[in-house]
Formats: structure tokens, sequence, C-alpha cells
């Protein structure tokens, strides 16, 4: 993963940089526009990338929600009526 990170961050610094982009290339474009392939295969690898470090890091999946009996709710109303009477203390 770290290696595909480094790939990305230095092709976008050769993309940045008309000067080494064109070098590379062997012809200069001044102010070069990428073209809508280059800029989606761009966004498909920093998603992959993301989907790579949630998985490494061992990312919780999403909680789902449960419902709650009636006492939970209202110990809950009440926990936090009570912390807001203590931050405006």
């Amino acid at each position: 993963m770290k290696t595909l990170a480094f790939v990305l961050s230095t092709l976008l610094v050769a993309l940045t940089q008309p000067g080494v982009a064109s070098a590379q290339q062997g012809k200069r474009h001044e102010g070069r526009q990428m073209r809508q392939e280059e800029r989606q295969r761009m966004r498909d690898d920093m998603n992959q990338v993301g989907r790579d470090r949630g998985r490494d890091a061992g990312a919780r999946p999403e909680r789902q929600a449960r419902p709650m009996s009636p006492e939970q709710r209202e110990k809950l109303r009440r926990d936090v009526q009570d912390a807001n009477k203590q931050i405006r203390r």
C-alpha cells in the first residue's frame, strides 16, 4: 500500500509541474489539462487507496442502530438534560 501511495504522489507531482511532465513526454505543454479518463483513473486510484487504508487500519464495520426501550430512551434523555445543565454552570 505504501508503494501505491508513493507511486500516486510521484504521479501527482509530475503532473502538476509542467517542466517535469513535458521533459518526460518530449514536448512542452503549458497548463496541460488532464483528460477525463486520466481524472477518472486518478479518482479510482485514490478511492482504492482509501479503501485499502481503512481495511489495513482494522476499521470497524458500520454499527446497526438498535431500537431503544422506552426506559433506555428516558434515561438517555435525562442524562442529556443533566449534562446540558452542568455545561451551563
